[in-house]
């Protein structure tokens, strides 16, 4: 078990003072037998009312609004968890679902819905004739070989725009960010019939060795899959990796654009916005 300490600041300034919208703030870690979450405060400046809800995936939602025009806007996140995830995981897939292909048990396939399905046309088959080519052996080699295969492939760039590249795009490119990984994975699987979603959080990289960050810790982005019998089991195509070690979850979403950490806008002067700073802390205690 690692204690860890996350810091998450998102600060905004404005050339002029501006009326904030209510911002959706989705930067609570999420529990699991993997994570204990021990603490966790939000602190807001200018001073804001949150109102916490949960969304359909189970994600803890808090809604900031505000009262004054200001000219700047500081979210700052602290939170510690407990990590309990094993290094090296032993997944009990069910034994119908060992080899690949298998089905889902009627309601599994039901359940796992939109998960299954695919977010973006492929209309050249470009993606189906990629990944269709790790298809072969048994069920958990063919997502760590399609794991690994995005990693060997494609280069990490680091972008700081908004947005997602589409799986093709990446595929085509031969680089992208964690995010772009994560999206190109979780399509791979969908497209060969897996219920996969999106998941966003935090890095934690003690050793500086992982991809991703250059620091203890960064935000990050991976996928779980769902197997019958083990349920959902994590991959980051990012760092070849397989389980919940050095992952902190926040939010899962069949999208990654519902995982956003912090969304929100403004009304004011169209030239108003000047800059967004983020500074992520994730340090063992």
């Amino acid at each position: 078990m690692t204690k860890l300490s996350i810091r998450h600041r998102t600060t905004y300034s404005y050339r002029y003072p501006v009326l904030l919208a209510p911002h959706r703030l989705t930067i609570r870690p999420r529990e699991s037998h993997d994570l204990l979450l021990v603490s966790h405060d939000i602190d807001v400046s200018p001073g804001a009312t949150l109102n916490w809800s949960t969304d359909v995936f189970g994600n803890s939602i808090a809604t900031a609004s505000f009262a004054e025009p200001t000219a700047s806007l500081a979210i700052d996140s602290a939170a510690v968890v407990d990590l309990r995830a094993a290094n090296w995981p032993i997944f009990n897939i069910a034994v119908s679902a060992i080899n690949y292909p298998f089905f889902y048990e009627q309601n599994e396939w039901k359940d796992l819905g939109a998960l299954r399905d695919q977010q973006y046309p492929d209309p050249a088959k470009t993606l189906d004739r990629w990944v269709r080519g790790f298809v072969g052996g048994d069920t958990l080699s063919l997502l760590k070989d399609i794991s690994a295969g995005i990693a060997n492939r494609h280069m990490y760039l680091s972008r700081e725009a908004e947005g997602t590249q589409a799986p093709v795009e990446t595929l085509t490119k031969g680089s992208g960010t964690c995010r772009d990984f994560a999206v190109l994975f979780a399509e791979a699987a969908r497209l060969l019939g897996f219920g996969a979603r999106i998941v966003s959080g935090y890095l934690y990289n003690p050793a500086r060795m992982l991809t991703g960050s250059r620091d203890s810790g960064t935000t990050h982005a991976w996928v779980d899959v769902f197997l019958p019998g083990a349920g959902w089991i994590t991959f980051d195509p990012t760092n070849r990796s397989m389980g919940s070690a050095n992952l902190i979850p926040v939010a899962v979403a069949r999208d990654i654009a519902q995982t956003t950490p912090i969304s929100g806008g403004f009304t004011g002067a169209s030239d108003a916005f000047l800059a967004m700073n983020v500074a992520v802390d994730v340090m063992e205690l």
